[in-house]
């Protein structure tokens, strides 16, 4: 569809189009339901053909609708607008450590943030890759649509884009399901802010004590692969990782696939920091996933991955620091103002002895941080006519929107209902998680206008693993049922799904 390059002035600029699908309802059509995968940023097309696949009890009813958001291309066809950054203008170091807090390597760190700053706000189309923009996108393809009210599904940064739409439309948002939330009610930039406290927590409570038991080899208890994580550490900086990019491997690990990258990089490193440098990973009941991840990811099969050749791809890993996501950034930092350079700065002094996974760089590496252009627009929060409609599903041990987001938001919008999953550390959880409670609780709702009260469901069981391992977490409340078996049908879906919201974002770059 064709739509303005500007909603404040129509007639000004060049006109851009966004992308949109559509899978018709099964049965006798009873509405329409707009889905987001989240970003900001990511292309959506693809997500309603895999959801009425998985979710044929919706798709009986409802006609599923995406859409590439602005400035994001046209998924299987055209790339998301990018910033150009000179490389000259971002640091030439390969030993780049957030935990040296030398003058040095701090200024070498803040290049980066700049640079993208200052590319993204040279180019003429950033101002208008806002939410504000977007919102009046869906708005003309509800009327496009035929329906008087639309229906709504986003994940991560789709749960910001569908509250700041039923704000700005209160009359035309129809059911909101706002799944894995950021604080609609607060500022968007607090999300990607608390990331190195949600990291820390679900790194060490959950992924952590999982490697124990699924590779005993790297500790007997959490606190000894604690002490072999940072082994591993050092095994891959002194073979030429950039200590950084390691830490970066074990952040945002919002789905399966990146638990098992993580999973080989830890075994791995701890053996090349025993000396076990041609040695492979062998015997694991993720043998399979193991495999795809190391072909997909390092090029080479699960079978010829040693110490040795892991160090080698990650010491080589491949860094496009020429181009970075516009979209992202335009949205995250154009939305709302931004905080200041000395704030970031002092954000990272306070977070890395707390949260040393991400705590020290995360506050280095925030273009917002050098973001000089103020907002155009305001974002308004819910209005009370419209909380009665919204449900939230929040994850306890979510890496990419912390539990605590989406349980603030609700705080400050009375009205709206809390789904809380117990002890899941994954970022999206209807539809692609195969949680059965998680599942019925939001079809209820969309197909049924029975919205529950606040509830919590228990969380599926880790990959290779049968049961639920509780951690704790912010979550209160006893789950509704004592398990929650992940649903078996069409698991390649499930798992690309998956792969795609999780790494949907919020992402760091």
């Amino acid at each position: 569809m064709t739509v303005p390059r500007d909603w404040a002035a129509p007639d000004a600029g060049r006109d851009l189009v966004v992308s949109v699908s559509r899978v018709a309802a099964s049965g006798e059509h009873a509405g329409s339901v707009l889905l987001n995968p989240g970003g900001p940023g990511v292309q959506g097309t693809s997500l309603p053909g895999a959801l009425a696949a998985l979710q044929p009890e919706l798709h009986q009813g409802r006609a599923l609708i995406g859409m590439d958001p602005r400035g994001t291309g046209q998924e299987g066809g055209t790339e998301p607008e990018a910033c150009e950054v000179p490389a000259d203008r971002l640091s030439q170091r390969t030993d780049l450590d957030a935990r040296d807090r030398s003058a040095g390597s701090i200024a070498e760190h803040l290049k980066l943030p700049r640079a993208v700053a200052e590319a993204c706000q040279s180019d003429a189309l950033t101002p208008f890759l806002t939410t504000w923009q977007t919102a009046h996108d869906m708005e003309l393809l509800r009327m496009l649509l035929g329906e008087s009210t639309l229906d709504y599904m986003g994940y991560s940064y789709g749960t910001w884009l569908g509250a700041k739409y039923a704000s700005l439309f209160p009359r035309s948002a129809g059911k909101m399901v706002l799944d894995s939330s950021v604080d609609f009610q607060g500022r968007l930039q607090a999300a990607f802010e608390a990331w190195p406290q949600i990291n820390q927590r679900m790194f060490e409570g959950s992924f952590v004590p999982w490697m124990t038991r699924q590779f005993p080899e790297v500790g007997a208890t959490p606190a000894e692969a604690a002490v072999n994580w940072e082994r591993a550490r050092e095994f891959f900086v002194s073979a030429g990782t950039v200590p950084d990019n390691f830490d970066g491997i074990f952040t945002g690990m919002g789905n399966p696939l990146r638990w098992v990258l993580g999973a080989l990089v830890f075994v791995l490193g701890v053996r090349g920091a025993n000396g076990e440098i041609e040695t492979t990973v062998t015997g694991s009941g993720l043998a399979a996933r193991l495999d795809a991840a190391a072909r997909a990811e390092f090029g080479v099969p699960l079978a010829s991955l040693t110490p040795v050749v892991l160090a080698n791809v990650l010491a080589d890993y491949p860094e496009d620091y020429e181009y970075f996501p516009q979209t992202r950034y335009a949205v995250a930092c154009g939305d709302q103002p931004t905080r200041s350079a000395a704030w970031y700065r002092r954000l990272s002094d306070r977070q890395g002895p707390r949260f040393p996974l991400f705590g020290w760089q995360y506050g280095l590496s925030e273009p917002c941080a050098f973001w000089s252009d103020a907002p155009r627009q305001e974002l308004s929060v819910l209005p009370a006519e419209v909380v009665g409609r919204v449900l939230v599903v929040q994850a306890e041990l979510d890496p990419q929107t912390g539990y605590e987001q989406g349980r603030s938001a609700v705080r400050a919008a009375p009205g709206v209902s809390l789904v809380s999953v117990a002890d899941s550390p994954f970022h999206g959880q209807y539809a692609f998680e195969g949680n059965p409670c998680v599942d019925g609780m939001v079809n209820v709702f969309l197909l049924r206008n029975s919205r529950p009260g606040d509830v919590t469901c228990p969380g599926v069981p880790l990959p290779n693993e049968t049961e639920v391992h509780p951690v704790p977490g912010p979550v209160r409340g006893a789950p509704v049922l004592t398990t929650a078996v992940a649903h078996p049908s069409l698991a390649a879906l499930r798992e690309a799904v998956r792969t795609k919201i999780g790494d949907a974002g919020p992402s760091m770059r």
